[in-house]
């Protein structure tokens, strides 16, 4: 039996778990692992959470913001038990009602559901961000937007490995910083930054913001309120029909009395930016962790981009995309696939 079982056998144990049969639960685009526990005779469940601390993983982001989450009364998972030197939680099990899930077998109308999600940001954004949680500025960002360049341009082309200093990377960075210094400034919230339909839970039988379910958030940081706003509206993994986009942005701006210039023009902005960063993150995915599957999300993701840089005053970030980026064609698609696991980390 392999040292990392045996730590987790050795937690159920202390944790009183140590009877549950375990099955494994869909991951994500981390090194973290999970799985679902059920015991006893109500077949009573928790959920496992794997993060070994040997592959940079690291739980006590995940506990910190869970439980700011919980004093707020939003639906984050219970904290069950820790050991955050061994990256193991054992958390409450939300269940499998995911939202993509349940618009997809047409269980739950969608309109609600996207609604209710956009009141738990409204709720949320009534908070200042923690004290402690790093800013998203535009330095970061910036850096960011230029994974694109980085690893969709450069590591398409390079035979070696993909170059920070690539002229698309540099060349986006550069065209960026300035809007995001002029529009994406205003007083930072707590960003989850995977605010999206595989990360959100259709609670029905709780009440308000709590019939809501938050996961992935371990990654949050203090960033603009639009930031959360574009990632549950422009999903990499689901097309959100443009009507209910529409009326979902117009409902957050009307209930919480943004200037509706302004924050559509942050809005396309930072859908801009973490556009470019999903490109170059799905890429990275594919060339370097061998997920190519990340690859066939990534023609959404371009729809997005070029969609947020009609916006006329993104018109600088529209020229230098138009000019460094290629459009992701079946054969350039063809060729980051064929790459797969090839290349090492910078």
């Amino acid at each position: 039996m392999g040292s990392r079982e045996t730590q987790i056998r050795e937690f159920l144990h202390r944790a009183g778990w140590d009877k549950a049969q375990r099955a494994p639960l869909a991951g994500d685009a981390s090194n973290r692992r999970y799985e679902r526990l059920r015991q006893g005779p109500d077949g009573q469940g928790a959920v496992l959470m794997d993060a070994d601390p040997a592959k940079d993983e690291d739980t006590k982001p995940f506990v910190a913001i869970a439980q700011h989450l919980a004093a707020l009364g939003f639906s984050a998972p219970q904290i069950l038990a820790e050991e955050n030197s061994a990256g193991l939680l054992l958390l409450e099990d939300l269940g499998d009602d995911l939202y993509a899930r349940v618009i997809a077998a047409g269980s739950a109308d969608e309109t609600e559901l996207y609604q209710a999600a956009i009141d738990v940001l409204i709720a949320l954004h009534r908070h200042p961000a923690p004290q402690a949680l790093p800013p998203y500025d535009p330095a970061l960002m910036a850096q960011k937007a230029a994974l694109a360049g980085q690893w969709y341009a450069g590591g398409s082309a390079n035979p070696a490995r993909p170059d920070a200093d690539h002229p698309a990377a540099t060349a986006i960075a550069a065209a960026i910083t300035p809007l995001l210094n002029a529009h994406a400034s205003a007083a930072p919230v707590l960003i989850q930054r995977d605010y999206h339909a595989e990360n959100l839970l259709w609670l029905p039988a709780r009440a308000g913001i709590a019939r809501v379910g938050l996961l992935d958030f371990q990654d949050a940081l203090a960033g603009h309120q639009a930031y959360d706003l574009v990632s549950l509206l422009e999903d990499a993994r689901r097309d959100v029909p443009d009507a209910l986009q529409e009326a979902m942005l117009a409902y957050y701006i009307a209930q919480t009395g943004q200037d509706p210039a302004a924050f559509r023009r942050a809005y396309a902005l930072l859908g801009a930016q973490r556009n470019l960063r999903i490109l170059g993150v799905f890429a990275r995915l594919s060339l370097h962790y061998g997920k190519a599957h990340y690859v066939d999300l990534i023609p959404r993701v371009w729809g997005h981009l070029q969609h947020d840089l009609t916006h006329p005053d993104l018109a600088p970030l529209a020229d230098c995309v138009a000019q460094h980026l290629p459009a992701p064609e079946p054969e350039f698609l063809e060729r980051l696939k064929s790459r797969c696991a090839t290349i090492p980390t910078p």
